[in-house]
């Protein structure tokens, strides 16, 4: 009976590593799958004639990591899928992996796949300033500020001493309101960071050098000293922003490269998927739709 399947989108770059590594790895034919009363794992994912069972599927789970186990399990499914897909059109074209291979040889095998299959298309410098021109906002330097900071440490989890924390913070700020020239001293009295010998001195920060929480709060302020405690994990501080330095946009010969290797993989990426929609199509898949719906 011919079963007529919709053809379904299959994310291929969807992670850090390069296709092959995506496409055909982590596969361990030793490893033990879920079983059930001493039965084979049940299938309900095929490429063609070929089943991908539940035990394939758990095994390959553990290396797309994901917040909710039927997203991991989503993503474990597709990336089976494409490499069935790859392997299989590589046997129809001849392509062979040396006899007992190993992982790092069906990664080279995909990776012949792909290069025959894929062409390579290298955007001229036309593309590349057209997106550099609509969209400036991505070609900036990084935001700095030049801050000094007072730490009044206090652990996470201690409710008591945080509010003591940020008692003492408020303090110390109503001080240098009137006595801006003591911040200083009150670091090297007060702080609880190594920048307290140094006047509490963090020198130039850019976005993301710091944690999080301190970052975010930091990087909205004006110069001069904050008019309220700046809470972090580390307790809270004292913060007074010495100067702000706004990125400044970048010329186009500076990120030529940077957008010329961006476009060039945004184009190979649409033509991969291009290329697997097409082997869908001479080997359909099914039951990838109900396992992508399960992880919403």
């Amino acid at each position: 009976m011919n079963v007529q399947t919709r053809i379904l989108p299959i994310t291929v770059i969807d992670s850090a590593q390069p296709v092959p590594a995506e496409a055909g790895h982590h596969h361990d034919a030793d490893a033990e799958g879920p079983r059930s009363l001493g039965q084979p794992a049940p299938c309900r994912l095929f490429v063609d004639d070929t089943a991908i069972s539940e035990a394939d599927i758990a095994r390959e789970m553990q290396h797309h990591r994901a917040m909710r186990p039927e997203q991991s399990r989503a993503d474990a499914a597709r990336a089976l899928v494409v490499r069935e897909l790859l392997r299989r059109e590589a046997r129809r074209l001849g392509l062979q992996a040396p006899a007992g291979g190993t992982v790092s040889d069906e990664e080279a095998l995909i990776q012949r796949l792909l290069e025959q299959g894929v062409e390579d298309r290298v955007p001229d410098e036309d593309a590349c300033r057209r997106y550099f021109e609509q969209n400036p906002e991505r070609f900036r330097a990084p935001d700095r500020v030049h801050v000094r900071h007072i730490l009044l440490a206090a652990p996470a989890d201690d409710v008591a001493g945080r509010l003591a924390a940020r008692s003492e913070a408020e303090r110390l700020l109503a001080q240098l309101k009137d006595h801006p020239h003591l911040f200083a001293d009150f670091a090297l009295r007060h702080s609880r960071c190594p920048s307290a010998s140094d006047g509490g001195d963090l020198g130039w920060l850019q976005r993301g050098q710091t944690t999080p929480e301190f970052d975010r709060q930091v990087f909205r302020l004006r110069e001069g000293l904050a008019g309220f405690p700046v809470e972090s994990r580390w307790g809270y501080h004292v913060v007074r922003v010495e100067a702000c330095a706004p990125g400044q946009p970048q010329a186009f010969e500076v990120v030529h490269r940077q957008i010329r290797d961006y476009l060039e993989l945004q184009v190979r990426q649409r033509e991969i998927q291009a290329y697997l929609l097409q082997l869908q199509e001479r080997y359909p898949v099914r039951g990838l739709e109900e396992i992508e719906a399960e992880a919403g």
